[in-house]
């Protein structure tokens, strides 16, 4: 299992990249302002950040339980980044709309592109993440299928 401070140190990190990337990209992909994303970026990273904290760590331990260890193989990051943002989406919606004053449809659209947007980003970081802070238990274990 993973300490408390490197889930900090994971979860921060992430937000911190994706907000970077996110902002200019969602500014010109929606012609909204840098200033909205970015409101929306951080408020989003908020929510995304206690998000992250709270399901990833019950992530490992239903890992841990099932399993009998948090190592992820292929299929089960997929379902891992999947259902993180399904989870956000739910979440992020209502504000969208209230925040942007746009259509539920128009929300669901932007929080959607960023979902695809960060499920992909997310595979990709958390797998960065776990080849550069590897568990010891991971050295004797193969990734279960």
């Amino acid at each position: 299992m993973r300490t408390i401070s490197d889930r900090i140190r994971h979860a921060l990190s992430f937000e911190i990249i994706g907000l970077l990337l996110i902002i200019p990209i969602g500014a010109f992909a929606f012609g909204l302002s840098m200033e909205d994303i970015g409101v929306v970026g951080v408020v989003s990273s908020l929510v995304a950040t206690a998000w992250n904290y709270l399901y990833n760590l019950g992530f490992d331990h239903a890992m841990q339980r099932l399993k009998g260890t948090t190592q992820k193989s292929t299929t089960i990051r997929v379902a891992h980044a999947v259902l993180f943002e399904l989870g956000l989406l739910i979440a992020l919606i209502p504000f969208i709309v209230w925040y942007l004053d746009v259509s539920f449809m128009h929300a669901l659209v932007m929080d959607v592109s960023f979902a695809l947007f960060y499920v992909v980003y997310a595979f990709v970081f958390n797998w960065g993440y776990d080849r550069l802070f590897p568990l010891p238990e991971w050295k004797t274990e193969s990734p279960a299928e």
